[in-house]
């Protein structure tokens, strides 16, 4: 995808409203999504200062973990998808040096897609760790738009 593609993509994403039932309802749906095809994810529903879900699925890694914290620190510091922002800097020949970034905390790989809120913006943060990053990505997405207005 192109930045573009993820611009257009994160504007339908809006929710009109977010809470800590809301992380519940969504965490568990990605876990349900994960279940039925069986996937060895870690799934991680946080702000920039409070983990509000966590589930580690048979066949995740600890490994995950650390991917999942790095990749939704890449979304918190760029307010975007953590592989919007890889699209960024890849088209402008960046890095994460760049920005004053480091690998050991930040991961511009896919899997961590903001949840914003109408007139709000950012408020947290789902992120998936644990398949090619293009599917962990397209699993949060997809667990997102469940929680759409129809």
């Amino acid at each position: 995808m192109t930045p573009q593609d993820f611009e257009t993509e994160a504007a339908s994403l809006s929710l009109p409203e977010f809470s800590e039932e809301t992380a519940l309802r969504l965490g568990l749906t990605v876990v349900n999504m994960a279940k039925l095809d069986k996937l060895p994810i870690v799934v991680n529903i946080r702000t920039q200062d409070r983990t509000l879900f966590h589930a580690a699925l048979p066949g995740s890694a600890p490994l995950n973990d650390n991917w999942a914290r790095r990749k939704s620190n890449t979304a918190f510091a760029f307010r975007k998808a953590s592989f919007h922002a890889q699209a960024v800097m890849k088209a402008k020949d960046e890095d994460l040096s760049k920005h004053g970034l480091n690998s050991t905390d930040y991961a511009p790989q896919g899997g961590a897609v903001p949840i914003c809120v109408k007139g709000a913006g950012m408020v947290a943060c789902l992120t998936v760790s644990g398949l090619p990053q293009a599917d962990d990505h397209a699993l949060a997405v997809r667990a997102i738009r469940t929680l759409l207005p129809d």
